[in-house]
């Protein structure tokens, strides 16, 4: 008599939960690699801003312009003035690493600005670090055309007479106004570590389950693996990495972003069915993966090498569209780049997963296409085992 179809993906979750526990490179994998990853990478960036980052100053104007520039720039907690009495200290303090840029005032600067010259300073920084460059180089800059925008309406106003409101209208003709939606700080660490977090969660998953096909083949077992049918053992072996990944997903959206203070603007029913969609179109896909090697370490040795790669072309740290076509095509064959969309819009934007029905669409049909790949493989591989 057949076992009905419940029972053998009962039995093949048993046996998969066995193999892991069993597999010392299994068990590390999935186990401990997505906790001990995502507190590791998350810890990097739990902060995401800089702050007290080190500027050299040299002031050779020593006028009230230059104090007010100095005060304002130090009241920023983001830099921390260091005074030098030359440039070539100042210059030798960034070379050295000990600050991250100088800050250069010249003598005339407030005469010039207070006659409507052009007065200029010089802000050198080292670009070496993408962080405290970027931040130095945002706030020096507001602040000085913050000071020069004020100096400039005193000077209409007590020397040309005019009101406040027509003395605005020619210091700042067009006026700015700047709003970043969705990331109101700008920080880098809140743009990158909720991909980062979906990223683990996919490459771990991948490595393991492709590890796991791979010792299959290495072991000879796909007879028993696959006896009860192709797509029992599909699933069967898969539910045990559905329920698995399921549960590290919940706990990364509960539990890590509270820890690293991560907003979470979407629906959270909406965000757990997009999770659900996005494992089971990886688990076939990594069963197909799986089985294109006899070697269970050499699998894992290929695979981990794919997360930069996989990282690098679905659109997340490079805009998709100035990707090369070839490697556009490439990106759309893999489910990371249309969930990346879609659980991006979700979580910082709060969209609703039927806002991208496009998008949502692609990775549907990426679940109907590796299902049907893998289906064919291991039913080649199964006939030609026994």
């Amino acid at each position: 008599m057949k076992k009905k179809p419940q029972q053998s993906l009962t039995n093949l979750f048993l046996r998969e939960a066995s193999h892991v526990v069993k597999d010392h490179s299994l068990l590390l994998t999935l186990l401990i690699a997505p906790l001990l990853y995502a507190f590791f990478y998350g810890s990097i960036y739990i902060n995401k801003e800089e702050f007290d980052v080190k500027l050299a100053v040299v002031d050779d104007d020593n006028s009230r312009l230059s104090r007010l520039l100095q005060q304002n720039i130090d009241d920023s907690p983001i830099v921390e003035l260091i005074h030098f009495s030359n440039l070539e200290q100042a210059k030798e303090q960034m070379y050295q690493g000990n600050c991250q840029g100088y800050f250069y005032i010249p003598e005339g600067t407030e005469a010039n600005l207070l006659s409507l010259k052009q007065s200029n300073v010089v802000l050198a920084i080292n670009a070496a670090r993408f962080l405290p460059s970027s931040d130095l180089l945002l706030n020096v800059q507001q602040i000085c055309l913050t000071v020069g925008a004020g100096v400039r309406l005193q000077y209409y106003q007590k020397k040309e007479g005019m009101s406040t409101t027509i003395a605005m209208e020619n210091v700042m003709p067009v006026n700015l106004d700047y709003r970043p939606l969705f990331n109101e700080r700008s920080s880098y660490g809140a743009f990158l570590l909720p991909g980062l977090l979906a990223l683990i969660l996919q490459q771990t998953l991948l490595i393991g389950l492709c590890e796991s096909v791979a010792g299959e083949r290495q072991r000879s077992r796909l007879s028993e693996w696959l006896g009860s049918g192709i797509s029992n053992g599909i699933w069967g072996k898969g539910l045990f990495y559905l329920i698995l990944f399921s549960s590290y997903g919940f706990f990364f959206l509960n539990v890590n972003y509270k820890l690293l203070n991560l907003p979470m603007r979407g629906n959270g029913l909406e965000l757990s069915l997009l999770l659900f969609l996005f494992i089971v179109t990886l688990i076939p896909m990594a069963q197909f993966i799986g089985s294109l090697f006899k070697s269970q370490l050499l699998c894992l040795q290929m695979m981990a090498f794919s997360t930069y790669p996989i990282f690098l072309i679905t659109g997340y740290s490079w805009p998709f569209e100035s990707l090369p076509l070839v490697l556009q095509w490439l990106s759309n064959l893999l489910p990371t780049t249309p969930f990346i969309v879609l659980y991006t819009a979700i979580v910082q934007s709060g969209a609703s997963l039927w806002d991208n029905p496009s998008v949502l669409l692609h990775l549907i049909l990426l679940f109907a296409f590796y299902s049907t790949i893998c289906f064919v493989r291991l039913r080649y591989l199964a006939g030609k085992e026994l």
